[in-house]
């Protein structure tokens, strides 16, 4: 089921399903992608409890060896509303059968969305309900139309961080696993990359020590997106490896995929984040349409 939010600035539609992203519009203009098939067939999937993927799907945790889809399983999986105004919903996910199959903690996972003015904030809450420490990745996975104005193209456009930075691209293998290795990753004017659909060839480009905020625009054109990550230290940037796919995907995530070839000790991960018995973790990031 589908749910509206408004305010007097934009709105936005939201699914149960995966709690995810449905439609940013203002002025009557689309700034998410519409899930085409023929290119990408999501529009914004919440990743949870894993960014990623894990070697033949599979990973080690207390002796055991479980298994997990890439970027975990919240995506496809129904929430509940637990809260909901004209402007502002939230959705709930708690573990289940299902889950505990692949992924044995008892939790709950809430995802809030509140309209202020032109920007959505993103809230994530986990709530660790078993006995011990739970480990775990999250992160956001929104793709946005590229041209967002009419009668531009793909090229016109670029990302520009909010401050002059000197990131790193995280190594990938060609099956997109850790390659153990990262370079610097140059931008123009330390600051902006020009998109070109060329630059996914080799599938996504991951970055880190970058700064936390990115705009996506175009000197020719009147609108674009503002993506605000204050705390996720990773960026991934997408889309569909050698298409000219119209949009481009701005991930910010908590933590990364496997190193391929190994089957991960869940607990040894040292990006994952580790949640205590009882406790909460909360992260806030934003999308702001113009």
């Amino acid at each position: 089921m589908d749910y509206r939010i408004c305010n007097r600035y934009i709105q936005a539609v939201l699914s149960d399903t995966g709690a995810e992203l449905q439609s940013v519009q203002k002025d009557g203009g689309e700034y998410l992608w519409n899930g085409d098939a023929a290119y990408w067939p999501e529009r914004s999937p919440v990743l949870f409890p894993y960014v990623g993927r894990f070697t033949d799907g599979k990973y080690l945790l207390n002796g055991k060896v479980l298994e997990m889809e890439i970027h975990g399983f919240a995506r496809k999986l129904p929430f509940a509303v637990v809260y909901q105004e004209e402007d502002g919903i939230t959705f709930e996910l708690r573990d289940n059968e299902e889950t505990f199959r692949m992924y044995p903690y008892h939790f709950i996972l809430q995802i809030s969305y509140e309209l202020q003015e032109n920007e959505i904030i993103i809230t994530y809450r986990v709530s660790n309900g078993s006995r011990e420490t739970m480990y775990f990745g999250i992160g956001g996975h929104p793709g946005f139309r590229v041209p967002l104005d009419e009668g531009l193209t793909f090229s016109d456009y670029y990302l520009e961080f909010q401050g002059a930075s000197r990131p790193d691209r995280v190594g990938h293998t060609q099956a997109c696993f850790l390659s153990g290795t990262s370079t610097e990753f140059p931008l123009e004017e330390g600051r902006k990359i020009r998109l070109a659909h060329t630059m996914f060839d080799d599938d996504a480009i991951v970055l880190q020590n970058m700064a936390d905020e990115v705009t996506l625009e175009s000197d020719k054109g009147s609108r674009r997106v503002r993506v605000s990550y204050p705390d996720m230290p990773y960026l991934g940037l997408w889309h569909a490896p050698k298409t000219e796919a119209p949009y481009i995907c701005i991930e910010p995530w908590t933590s990364l995929p496997s190193r391929q070839d190994i089957i991960e000790e869940f607990r040894y991960k040292n990006d994952l984040i580790r949640l205590t018995s009882g406790e909460q973790y909360v992260n806030v990031w934003s999308i702001a349409v113009d």
